[in-house]
């Protein structure tokens, strides 16, 4: 089969980036099964293995097993397979062809699950790892973009309905925090990872038992030694065959509350860019639509919302697997978790790549969005307005009335009319309120109604953002490669 006649994952093709795609490649897998038997057949040997007196285990044997812990010899393991249907078997079996001196003690006391389970949790704290120094780029660049504009002013929304002004900083802050709450995530469950150890078949360690002759010492010792070797501080303390599959779940967990960072900031960006106020960066040559030459269509954006849409989808597998194993062990969870804890990681993986690039290059049009906020300061400024005259001995109800009838005549004027805002002039026609077109115009400035908005950036930034971004090494980044 060529690449052009059989299905090809867009993950490879598209979305994730050569790191996260070798985490979960074969070449990862297979070499960490044989760094995992290499670990039980030390562990074994340093605890003394002996039959009749002799090693079971020896040096020269576990040096033949390093010597081609990553020349993987798929060929022989994937004719093994066809014969024994079974791949952890055949994977032993291809081993043994290479390390002949080892080949009777690989895998020894172990279950399928000894390899397959702890390779799983090392691929996936590797992969949040790298999850983690994306994010942290995000929540770098987020941090940089929302001190350069935490003092401009902007039209707030509430119900995507101009309200109380703030300023493109302070926004940037909400896109910020939520990103940070994740990374508190990320950074317990990593926290909380530990390995299946070596438990057996029904997690009893029965079989370990009959090799070292029921010496508790030795069989306490097992699990945390192969811990340390596999750069672990400790083995989960009980479990069936497998791990307990509720770890995918608060794994996947995390990577949905990461999409869902990510959809909000690019519903968001991508609302900015049709009132035209911030734009996600556009490439010289890009091509916005094949047909209406003038778009510039907030792809990136729209792939961010696309591929996270597909992770909160994907966050359930876990959780319906964990809810239907049955006892110590049932196989039921295989098929699915090789498609949903993979692929959630790959499209997270995209997504914070492209929440990379599109942080990076956002555009911000400062003219476009003084122009929105004086066309609707005015209604704003109503407040104020009433108060000051309330203070020059108005009647607040009475000045009330007059300013709803007056907003409402000037909302008309837009509406209706396509006109201008023009309530300031009217309120300055109206002698009740006794201000003219000047006192009422020094109330204009936008930067009277933003309040802690500036103040709140710069105090977030430096109490919250700055110090986790110092304990980590990460700063505002060049701009990550994405896929066409």
């Amino acid at each position: 089969m060529s690449e052009t006649n059989r299905y090809v994952s867009p993950f490879s093709e598209r979305y994730a980036s050569k790191e996260m795609q070798y985490l979960f490649s074969a070449d990862k897998k297979f070499s960490t099964w044989r760094k995992l038997w290499i670990a039980l057949a030390e562990t074994e040997m340093e605890l003394g293995l002996e039959e009749d007196g002799k090693p079971v285990i020896t040096e020269e044997m576990i040096a033949e097993m390093r010597a081609h812990a990553e020349d993987i010899n798929y060929d022989v393991a994937r004719e093994r397979e066809r014969k024994v249907r079974h791949d952890v078997m055949s994977h032993v079996y291809a081993y043994g062809v290479q390390c002949p001196k080892a080949a009777g003690i690989i895998h020894l006391g172990a279950t399928s699950c000894y390899v397959g389970d702890n390779t799983d949790i090392i691929v996936m704290r590797e992969a949040l790892l790298l999850i983690r120094e994306k994010l942290l780029g995000v929540i770098a660049n987020l941090a940089d973009f929302a001190d350069r504009y935490k003092s401009l002013p902007t039209l707030a929304f509430t119900h995507f309905q101009a309200a109380q002004p703030t300023t493109v900083g302070k926004r940037a802050t909400l896109w910020l925090n939520e990103f940070m709450m994740d990374f508190e995530d990320l950074d317990y469950v990593l926290s909380t990872l530990k390995l299946l150890g070596c438990k057996g078949t029904t997690g009893t360690q029965a079989s370990f038992k009959e090799l070292f002759g029921n010496d508790r010492e030795k069989l306490d010792a097992i699990d945390p030694m192969i811990a340390k070797k596999m750069g672990f501080d400790a083995c989960v303390p009980v479990s069936g065959q497998t791990y307990s599959r509720k770890t995918d779940t608060r794994v996947l967990n995390v990577l949905a509350g990461i999409a869902a960072s990510a959809a909000k900031l690019s519903n968001d960006i991508r609302l900015l860019q049709h009132l035209k106020e911030i734009e996600e960066p556009f490439e010289k040559d890009q091509i916005g639509s094949s047909a209406m030459a003038y778009k510039r269509n907030p792809m990136r954006s729209e792939r961010i919302a696309s591929l996270s849409r597909y992770v909160l989808c994907d966050a359930l597998n876990p959780a319906l697997t964990s809810a239907a194993q049955w006892f110590e062990r049932t196989l039921d969870d295989s098929a699915n978790r090789r498609i949903a804890v993979s692929e959630a990681f790959l499209a997270t993986d995209g997504i914070l790549d492209l929440c990379r690039n599109v942080t990076k290059g956002l555009v911000v049009y400062e003219k476009t969005i003084a122009r929105h906020l004086k066309e609707e300061l005015p209604f704003m400024a109503t407040e104020n307005i009433l108060m000051d005259a309330v203070k020059h001995g108005g009647d607040r109800q009475e000045l009330h009335e007059h300013i709803r009838r007056l907003s409402m005549e000037a909302g008309a004027v837009v509406k209706q009319e396509g006109g201008q805002n023009d309530l300031i002039e009217r309120i300055a026609g109206d002698p009740v309120f006794g201000m003219d077109a000047e006192a009422l115009e020094a109330r204009m400035d936008p930067a009277l109604y933003t309040g802690r908005a500036a103040e709140q950036v710069e105090t977030y930034l430096n109490e919250r953002v700055r110090p986790v971004l110092a304990a980590y090494g990460a700063g505002p980044e060049k701009e990550a490669e994405i896929g066409v």
